[in-house]
């Protein structure tokens, strides 16, 4: 267990160690019995946490405020269409001033080209923990949560192959943070990892060289498909959702166009029986039913997307307590 990770901002999985991402899932567990035996541990009494929220949220936003009060402190919610922010204020006021009135701030900005460089201009300008929760590259909170579901569900991660891949969605061209972050997390587990996407679909390359390299150093694996079945087959874990081609094309209306060509890129029950037997289902959500994940599947005995959103909060508190 490390025990100097105050004030450390927690912007990517990718730039804490494992012994120090082991101490979160560690903490993150102890809270979560604390919480499900009633016992207090208001360990942030007295403090605040400033959310600026750029996109909307569910679970974020609430399992933010929740984590906050459960620890004894207050989340406030800035948006950023009510502020200055709209008429001037820059990321490194925000992060001076803010960092001078809070505890932490927190911030979903997922604009592509923007979002990564937002955070880490706030980051520079304070003086207390930033967090992301979410932005054009990394969604480390949602990936945190997905390594204990993986660790409550299958046990030691490693050696364990999970399939992240590709689905499609017609709600809108959502951002790469997921498959990004997934991609970064498990290969440092020694996880066999997958990643499977048509040819527009890539990821961006700096960080898909960090994951064959994670992978190497862990023992793991990592493998790149571009078959939507064979990327299930003898899975443990399969994680199918969308994410729009940046790479391809910057316009949101032609990278829509492309993702019609894979619109029968649906995990279904067919999919789900090439998997394991006892393989877990697991999407970050909201998931765009019977377009991304049929009904029969998300709600499913294989599926623990319920599971994976609860256990946002756990690991937000964790990473709040150990900073904060």
């Amino acid at each position: 267990m490390q025990t100097h990770l105050r004030g450390r901002d927690m912007i990517t999985t990718q730039e804490w160690t494992k012994s120090e991402i082991d101490t979160i899932i560690d903490v993150a567990l102890d809270l979560k019995r604390k919480r499900a035996m009633g016992m207090p541990h208001a360990v942030l009494r007295d403090k605040v946490l400033s959310m600026l929220f750029f996109f909307t949220s569910t679970r974020t936003r609430n399992s933010f405020e929740a984590g906050m009060a459960q620890l004894g402190g207050h989340a406030q919610f800035i948006d950023e269409k009510t502020t200055q922010i709209s008429h001037g204020d820059t990321g490194k006021e925000i992060g001076e001033i803010l960092g001078r009135y809070n505890d932490g701030i927190a911030i979903r900005q997922c604009d592509w080209g923007v979002g990564n460089d937002y955070i880490r201009g706030v980051a520079d300008a304070s003086r207390v923990p930033v967090l992301n929760m979410q932005c054009d590259h990394f969604h480390p909170f949602q990936i945190l949560a997905d390594l204990l579901t993986i660790i409550e569900h299958k046990g030691d991660p490693r050696g364990k192959t999970i399939n992240v891949s590709y689905a499609y969605a017609k709600s809108y061209q959502k951002p790469m943070s997921v498959p990004i972050s997934l991609i970064l997390l498990m290969t440092r587990f020694g996880m066999n990892v997958r990643l499977t996407h048509p040819p527009e679909f890539n990821l961006i390359p700096e960080y898909v060289e960090q994951a064959k390299e994670n992978a190497r150093k862990s023992h793991g694996s990592f493998e790149i498909l571009d078959d939507f079945d064979a990327g299930f087959k003898d899975a443990d874990i399969v994680y199918p959702k969308a994410w729009g081609c940046m790479l391809t094309t910057e316009n949101l209306e032609e990278s829509a166009e492309i993702s019609k060509k894979y619109t029968d890129w649906i995990t279904d029950e067919r999919r789900m029986a090439l998997a394991k037997d006892d393989a877990i289902y697991m999407h970050c959500l909201p998931a765009d039913r019977n377009i991304e994940v049929t009904d029969g599947v998300i709600d499913g005995p294989n599926s623990v997307v319920y599971d994976e959103a609860e256990n946002r909060l756990h690991v937000q508190k964790a990473v709040m307590a150990l900073t904060m």
